[in-house]
């Protein structure tokens, strides 16, 4: 299994041209290659603008693209012989092979957790800190952003690197399962992952399939999205538009399931950012019992810090937890 912090003892870890030419030659069955033909061939060279390669044999070899005999002898993984038709194919599959290995390393766990990643609903874009590569793995961050997997923010102003769009379903099928497993805790997770993670998740889909029914006519429909598995701070699921002429989100949906009366928690930061968005912030109740009957709607509840805190004729609450913090000085 590949490991980063093995790897970050290297400068470079190399860029989807050098593996281009270097697999490509690893694939002429007219020539044998070993790590020191490998050296001498790149030596002096600078591709990209690096001339150091020193990382780039260890990660191929960590991944499964090469194998490297104890005489040195290198060769190519098969499967990756037919990448080689455009560079461009080669390092979307690469990247996908590298993101592949690292989903169960602790490191790139530390680095992609759920505190560091956000998401921008102007630009729609998953979103992740400068600060969270330090400087140990800055070969990391670079070998992703030599892959093109992260860009500079669309915003200058905004120190933060974005996900790829066009890699968003693999980051989505590869890496959001285990970030989501790994920021609940395992005592977290074995209490409440089997029942209360499912129904919630199963209630995000419903309102989201809710919503682009809602709003089938608007032009912009794909924009409606569950983004509550990127930012776990927004304070709401769902990012959608108040009606079809809408030109801007403006619709940001916390979703609840129940069963039985309708009741749900609300933590803190929800609450602090219904008060600040105001009439665009909506709670969507979901009664699970009734989400697979087609005309069903769920209750919808706007602006519910002004409705439910504020005006408390409907809702009986209760305090359940108080955060209590020592007064200094």
């Amino acid at each position: 299994m590949i490991m980063l912090k093995e790897l970050s003892q290297y400068d470079n870890l190399g860029t989807p041209k050098f593996y281009y030419e270097l697999f490509s030659k690893l694939s002429n069955n007219d020539q044998s290659w070993t790590t020191e033909n490998v050296r001498q061939h790149f030596y002096n060279r600078v591709i990209d603008s690096v001339s150091i390669f020193d990382g780039c044999l260890p990660l191929a070899k960590a991944v499964g693209a090469i194998t490297i005999s104890d005489d040195g002898l290198v060769a190519l993984n098969p499967l990756f012989v037919k990448t080689l038709a455009n560079e461009k194919y080669l390092s979307n599959k690469l990247l996908e092979v590298i993101l592949t290995a690292l989903k169960d390393d602790d490191v790139f766990h530390e680095i992609f957790c759920s505190k560091n990643i956000s998401y921008d609903i102007i630009y729609r874009q998953i979103q992740i800190e400068n600060a969270a590569f330090p400087l140990r793995y800055a070969n990391f961050r670079q070998l992703l952003v030599s892959f093109t997997f992260l860009q500079p923010h669309p915003d200058t102003n905004i120190w933060k690197l974005i996900v790829n769009p066009k890699f968003k379903r693999l980051f989505d099928k590869e890496l959001i399962p285990e970030i989501k497993r790994r920021k609940m805790g395992i005592s977290q997770l074995e209490k409440m992952l089997a029942q209360k993670q499912i129904y919630g998740r199963e209630a995000e889909e419903f309102v989201l399939k809710y919503e682009r029914k809602r709003l089938v006519a608007h032009k912009q429909i794909q924009n409606v999205e569950i983004i509550s598995d990127y930012d776990v701070q927004a304070g709401y699921d769902i990012v959608s538009y108040e009606g079809v002429m809408s030109e801007d989100i403006d619709r940001f949906i916390e979703v609840k399931s129940y069963s039985g009366v309708p009741h749900f928690h609300w933590s803190r930061n929800e609450m602090d950012v219904s008060r600040v968005k105001k009439g665009q912030y909506h709670l969507y109740l979901v009664d699970r019992a009734q989400m697979n009957n087609e005309d069903y709607c769920p209750q919808i509840i706007k602006n519910p810090h002004n409705t439910v805190l504020e005006q408390p004729a409907e809702w009986e609450k209760r305090v359940e937890e108080y955060f209590i913090s020592k007064l200094v000085g």
